[in-house]
C-alpha cells in the first residue's frame, strides 16, 4: 500500500501544467493589447477623446478571459460527459442547445454594429455568440468522434458528426459567413484527424470549399463584392482598406517604421485595430516583427500538439486538436486576407485583434489544453 500511494505521488508530481504553452499565451495577450493601444489611440481620442478607451475595454474582457482560463483548468475534462442537475443531460447537451439557443436569439434581437448584426447585449455586456459556437462545436465533435472512431473512415462517421454541428453551423452562416467557415474547418479537421482513410476528408473538404466560392462569387451581393474587391483592389471603389493596408506592409520594410509610428492607423485604414491589426504590426515592426509574432503563433500550435499527443484518451486528444484548428485556421485566414491573398472574411488575429468575447473564448481554450496538459504524463 505504502510503495502504491508513493508510485501515486511521483505520477502526480510528474503531471503538471504546460508552463510553456501558458507563457506563450500570456506573452501573446500582452503583445496584443500593446498592437490595440498602439493601433487604435488615435481613432479613439477623436471619437471619445480618450487614447486608452479600446485598450480599457480589451483589458476587461482579458480580465474576465484569466478567470475563465483559470476556472476550466482546474475541471476534468470527463466533467464535460457526465450527466448533471434537471433530466440528467450531459454538460456537451447543455451547452449545444445554449449554443443554438443563442444563435437563433442573434438572428432576432442581435445587436448591430458597423453593418454587422452578430451581438448580444445583456445588462450593458456585448458578446458574439459565433465565439461560444466555436468551442461547443469542439467538444460536439469531439465526443462523436470518440463514441465510434473506427467509423471515422466512412461516410457514416462523417455523418454522425456533421448533423449536429452541421445545425450550429448553419445558425453561424445566417449570421457570418466567415465565422461558418472557420466552424466547418474546425469540424472537418478533427475529422481529418481522427480517420485512418483520409481520402474521403479530402474530397468532401474540396466539395465544401467549392461550394463555399460559388457562393461567394454568385451569392448575395455583398459577397459577390467582395470577391470583386480581392480581384481588382488596385481599381475598385471599395478596395480602399485593403489596399491601405498593403501599403502599410510595404512602408513597414523589414524593420519597421518604429512602435506606435504607424501612418496608416490615422485614418487611413479603418478600425485598424480590429481584423487589420496585422498591417499595422508590420508597418510598426516590419516583416521581422511580423514573423516573431508568426514565430510565436507555431510555438503555441506545437505545444498543443504535443499536448494532444500526450492526451490520456481520444476524447481530450481531440479537444487539444480542435483548440489548436480554431487558433491556425483564424491564423491563416486573417493573415491571408490582410495581404489580399483571400477574399476579405473579417476574422480576427487570435489573442491580438480587438474583441472581448473572441480572446475570452481563446483563453478559456487554453485553459481546458492546459487542464488536459495536467493529466498527460512528463517524458
Amino acid at each position: 500500500m505504502a510503495d502504491t500511494r508513493v508510485k501515486q505521488r511521483r505520477e502526480d508530481r510528474q503531471s503538471a501544467f504546460d508552463y510553456s504553452l501558458l507563457l506563450i499565451t500570456m506573452c501573446l495577450i500582452g503583445f496584443g493589447m500593446l498592437m490595440i493601444y498602439s493601433a487604435s489611440s488615435y481613432t479613439a481620442q477623436v471619437r471619445f477623446n480618450n487614447s486608452a478607451y479600446f485598450l480599457k475595454k480589451q483589458a476587461f474582457g482579458v480580465a474576465l478571459g484569466l478567470v475563465a482560463m483559470f476556472f476550466v483548468s482546474r475541471i476534468p475534462y470527463q466533467w464535460y460527459l457526465k450527466p448533471i442537475f434537471i433530466f440528467r443531460f450531459r454538460v456537451i447537451t447543455r451547452l449545444y442547445f445554449l449554443a443554438a439557443f443563442l444563435q437563433i436569439l442573434v438572428l432576432f434581437i442581435g445587436k448591430e454594429i458597423n453593418g454587422a448584426k452578430r451581438w448580444i447585449s445583456i445588462a450593458g455586456i456585448t458578446f458574439q455568440p459565433s465565439e461560444i459556437t466555436k468551442i461547443v462545436v469542439i467538444f460536439v465533435a469531439a465526443y462523436f468522434i470518440q463514441m465510434r472512431p473506427n467509423e471515422m473512415s466512412n461516410i457514416k462517421g462523417l455523418i454522425r458528426v456533421f448533423i449536429p454541428c452541421g445545425i450550429l453551423i448553419f445558425f453561424v452562416a445566417l449570421e457570418n459567413l466567415s465565422t461558418a467557415i472557420v466552424v466547418a474547418a474546425i469540424t472537418l479537421g478533427m475529422c481529418f484527424v481522427a480517420a485512418k482513410k483520409k481520402t474521403l476528408y479530402l474530397v468532401f473538404g474540396s466539395a465544401m470549399t467549392a461550394i463555399a466560392l460559388m457562393y461567394v462569387k454568385f451569392g448575395e451581393g455583398f459577397r459577390a463584392e467582395r470577391f470583386e474587391i480581392w480581384r481588382n483592389v488596385e481599381t475598385h471603389p471599395k478596395g480602399y482598406q485593403i489596399l491601405q493596408g498593403l501599403y502599410a506592409i510595404a512602408s513597414g520594410g523589414l524593420f519597421g517604421s518604429g512602435l506606435g509610428k504607424s501612418m496608416q492607423k490615422l485614418g487611413f485604414i479603418p478600425e485598424s485595430h480590429n481584423d487589420m491589426i496585422f498591417s499595422i504590426i508590420c508597418e510598426e515592426l516590419g516583416l521581422f516583427g511580423a514573423g516573431i509574432v508568426l514565430l510565436m503563433f507555431i510555438i503555441m500550435l506545437w505545444r498543443i500538439l504535443t499536448i494532444a499527443m500526450k492526451a490520456p484518451d481520444l476524447f481530450s486528444s481531440l479537444i487539444c486538436v480542435g483548440v489548436m484548428l480554431h487558433i491556425a485556421v483564424q491564423v491563416l485566414l486573417n493573415v491571408a486576407v490582410v495581404t489580399n491573398t483571400l477574399p476579405s472574411t473579417g476574422v480576427p488575429l487570435p489573442f491580438i485583434s480587438y474583441g472581448g468575447t473572441s480572446v475570452m473564448i481563446l483563453m478559456a481554450e487554453i485553459g481546458i489544453v492546459l487542464g488536459i496538459s495536467s493529466k498527460c504524463k512528463s517524458t
